[in-house]
């Protein structure tokens, strides 16, 4: 086999076309990329250079903002199994998804693509999907890395972040996933992070992806996110998608000097590891009516019953129904954008109903989904709904309110909808609301004129006979929210910094994204993270909390279902600690499991807590630190529904940094080894020893350099012999395991 000339190495760093990777010699084949973080989207050969519009028909499963409702990893790798089969039928190598960015704004335009606002739930969603599609030969990739929480402006705007926000909440799901599944691509985004293109970030792609991480797959660009080709294969790119044309710009840098031909032959042998990797199965068929099934199954776990007032739901078989509403006829199951899934088929729920309702139901579309206003439409609805004992009314965002490449400007659903809403509240015994939504809508204007409400995100090609299932009570909803959802858009810690202005958005909230934010305020929410109602009711008991090792604990707790219904309940595992000034989120989702439990049954279920789990990042020494300390430990039903709690005493890391001259003179006091040091010297020093304790104290901000400049007797030599006398000292603490540094 004749070695690549370098022309060919710098081929290999983009795409031949729009999907496919270049081939290089014999030894590297041309590998097949297509969208698909929700369903496989493949464009014909002769369909257009996207493939948006015109896809082969694919299962259409529900976006993450469905899956992540679930809490189901197990149902969630399922899905991805059925993907990687259908993606590995059409000869699909790699498939470009699960998108794991948290949901920092509700505005976020992309929010169905993603997860939820927690970085835990969005690992575990996102690993079981990972694992799923690559065990059927097929390669997935995370994106969109890193820090891509908006779509306005979201080919410049820099994510102004600070490191330890970065490391605890916008990095953290990335982290986990590509730690414990190796997937086989990390799609970089478009943004920048704190002023540096992602693409061309060398910290970001090659000293925390691969050497911090141990990532060692490939590195892929958005389409379209590489803005200096040179600069992103130096900085760990392996490849520019679509192609340019511009590789002739890697040889002449290759040719002055200014990047090493090293750099080419690296991602050639990363690109090799991933043809080997993945395997295809092309000879079997995808198997439509087996996966529309699943996708019913993930549809239904993904249903949030988020009020029931007077046991409004399930449907009682009696009582004449109406349904109300153009999106019970024509559904929205899924977002705008490069996700968008050609469906197999798809399932109304009007259609559904029609059939598991024994006395049939009457249909009003009562609004039009452009939001024209259409009063005759209106009031047919009225009427239709005054026929009937239940008015099921089906509400939602038009398909222009959210999709990729822009954001949405306002929670409230359109005003048309809501006053029909009241409308039929006027004229209807008992009301059930349907929402279609990929990001959360404000309820808290509308809610009282409904007995119950039923979060239906969008659902994917079967999402409307899963609708009918829980309606009618085939099954009982468990969906629990992965976002919170506020009172007022005004309420959220983001709204004062999203999307941001002049090219730059500030994340300003910090660590308190979301519920960490409202729970740590007490600010009241509509409906609290978490949250999720059954048809029938759960008991927890018997909290125990045991250690496991060094800094690991097992959470043990007996769940029962005390009601007459069979239904899952997700049982919640938080951690935090109390503080007067917080510096830290109250409470963080730390563990969960879904239980499925028959009348009258219980379960025992344990959850794992580790140091890691209770640690927060230090950016001063670029670490994890776990403070010595009781923490709380608590388990429910959501972040506000706390049904036990227990401590647990964590003795801490024993980290003890260095000090220097420039550490405070209250750094040097507390400190385990300078601070006996620091007492000790101002006892044998009159001019220190007389300085009385409140003054003392004022010293506390003050560089202990500065000491030198207020007549106190200390000079510069005696600061620097007593750095490196306490230096000696601590080296001295490492040596005997006394601390660690």
């Amino acid at each position: 086999m004749s070695t690549p000339d370098l022309a060919a190495k710098a081929s290999a760093t983009s795409g031949s076309d729009t999907w496919h990777t270049t081939a290089v010699g014999s030894g590297l084949r041309s590998l097949h990329l297509a969208d698909g973080p929700h369903g496989l989207r493949k464009q014909p050969e002769e369909g257009d250079h996207l493939g948006i519009g015109d896809s082969l028909p694919a299962t259409c499963f529900p976006p993450a903002v469905g899956l992540g409702a679930t809490w189901n990893p197990a149902l969630v790798r399922r899905v991805g199994e059925a993907l990687g089969t259908e993606a590995g039928a059409m000869g699909v190598d790699v498939l470009l998804g699960p998108g794991m960015n948290i949901k920092r704004s509700p505005l976020c335009g992309r929010n169905f693509e993603y997860v939820s606002e927690d970085p835990h739930v969005t690992a575990r969603i996102a690993a079981a999907l990972v694992e799923g599609i690559q065990s059927r030969g097929v390669g997935a990739c995370v994106k969109h890395f890193a820090a891509n929480n908006q779509e306005t402006d979201r080919m410049r705007v820099s994510a102004d972040v600070d490191d330890r926000t970065l490391r605890e909440i916008y990095l953290r799901a990335f982290e986990e996933v590509i730690t414990t599944t190796r997937p086989s691509m990390v799609m970089c985004s478009y943004n920048r992070v704190n002023g540096v293109h992602t693409s061309q970030d060398p910290w970001l792609l090659t000293e925390l992806l691969r050497g911090e991480w141990g990532f060692d797959g490939v590195v892929v660009s958005d389409w379209g996110a590489v803005v200096d080709r040179v600069a992103a294969v130096r900085a760990g790119l392996d490849l520019e998608m679509p192609p340019s044309g511009t590789d002739q710009e890697v040889v002449d840098a290759v040719e002055r000097g200014e990047l090493e031909e090293s750099v080419l032959d690296t991602v050639m042998e990363r690109l090799g590891r991933l043809q080997e990797r993945v395997s295809a199965d092309t000879s079997r068929s995808p198997e439509h009516d087996a996966h529309d099934a699943l996708a019913r199954e993930a549809a239904r776990e993904a249903l949030v019953l988020l009020r029931n007032d007077g046991g409004a739901l399930p449907l009682d078989p009696a009582r004449p129904v109406a349904v109300i509403g153009e999106f019970a006829r024509t559904p929205r199951y899924q977002g705008g954008g490069s996700s968008h899934v050609v469906p197999t088929r798809v399932h109304s729920a009007l259609e559904s109903l029609t059939g598991a309702v024994p006395g049939g139901v009457a249909f009003a579309p009562g609004f039009r989904l452009d939001g024209t206003a259409d009063p005759a439409l209106v009031e047919e609805a009225v009427s239709t709904a005054s026929a009937a004992d239940t008015a099921v009314v089906f509400l939602g965002l038009p398909e222009a309110a959210e999709s990729e490449g822009y954001d949405r400007t306002t929670l409230d659903l359109p005003a048309d909808q809501t006053a029909l809403l009241a409308r039929i509240r006027e004229v209807s015994e008992r009301v059930v609301v349907v929402l279609s939504n990929g990001g959360v809508v404000s309820v808290s204007d509308w809610e009282h004129h409904a007995d119950a409400v039923l979060e239906g995100w969008l659902l994917g090609q079967a999402g409307g006979a899963a609708v009918a299932d829980v309606l009618t009570g085939a099954v009982s909803p468990s969906g629990r929210l992965t976002e919170t959802v506020p009172l007022r858009l005004s309420d959220h810690a983001s709204y004062l910094a999203f999307p941001g202005e002049h090219g730059r958005s500030v994340y300003g909230e910090g660590v308190f994204v979301g519920y960490r934010y409202f729970d740590t305020l007490e600010r009241p929410v509509a409906y609290p993270f978490g949250h999720g109602l059954t048809y029938t009711e759960f008991a927890y008991s018997d909290l125990e909390v045991t250690a496991d090792g060094e800094d690991s604990w097992r959470v043990a707790l007996t769940v029962a279902n005390t009601g007459e219904r069979a239904a899952a309940e997700v049982v919640q595992l938080y951690a935090g600690v109390e503080q007067e000034y917080p510096t830290r989120p109250r409470r963080e989702l730390r563990g969960f499991a879904k239980v499925f439990l028959e009348p009258g049954r219980s379960e025992r279920v344990e959850l794992a807590l580790t140091g890691r789990d209770l640690s927060t990042w230090d950016p001063e020494h670029q670490r994890w630190s776990l403070a010595g300390g009781t923490y709380t430990v608590a388990v429910g039903a959501s972040s506000r529904d706390i049904r036990l709690t227990a401590e647990v005493s964590a003795p801490g890391d024993r980290f003890v940094p260095p000090l220097t001259a420039d550490s405070t003179v209250g750094e040097w006091r507390t400190h385990p080894v300078g601070g006996p040091v620091m007492a000790e010297l101002r006892t044998g020093m009159p001019g220190l020893s007389e300085v009385p304790e409140d003054l003392l104290r004022m010293a506390d901000s003050m560089p202990l350099a500065t000491l030198r400049t207020f007549g106190l007797g200390v000079t510069a030599e005696m600061v620097d012999l007593l750095v490196e006398d306490v230096e000696a000292r601590r080296q001295a603490a490492i040596a005997r395991g006394e601390i660690t540094g």
